[in-house]
């Protein structure tokens, strides 16, 4: 069984950072995940941010040049380091962890995650 725990969301203001931890444990010796950032509002589908698939990053358009996937060397555990935050930044922000993916397009989509965190809230004042 493998558990995802996200932390480290806060109100803030625009402009601020902010230092997301997403802990993966359980059936993780010798086992190594894909890992993804989800965030969502309410009313709306939850839109991919990041993830890291072996080695390669992608991030949406969005948040290129100010989000920083980075993963702990042999570990699952995953951070996300948001830097120049916006209003439209704030929603409850899900890390999600599946077995490494052969192909790596499939890292954008959350039907490909198998495990789930519960979330943590950002918010970003104006």
């Amino acid at each position: 069984q493998v558990r995802v725990v996200e932390s480290g969301g806060a109100l803030v203001q625009a402009g601020d950072s902010l230092r997301l931890s997403c802990i993966v444990s359980g059936r993780t010796s010798g086992y190594y995940y894909a890992v993804g950032w989800f965030r969502q509002t309410p009313g709306k589908e939850r839109e991919f941010v990041t993830a890291i698939n072996w080695n390669d990053r992608y991030y949406t358009d969005s948040v290129k040049g100010r989000f920083t996937i980075s993963r702990d060397d042999n570990k699952n555990d995953v951070y996300l380091q948001m830097n120049n935050l916006k209003p439209e930044d704030t929603a409850v922000y899900y890390c999600a962890a599946t077995p490494l993916l052969s192909n790596s397009d499939r890292a954008l989509r959350a039907t490909s995650y198998d495990y789930w965190g519960q979330g943590t809230q950002v918010t970003v004042s104006s």
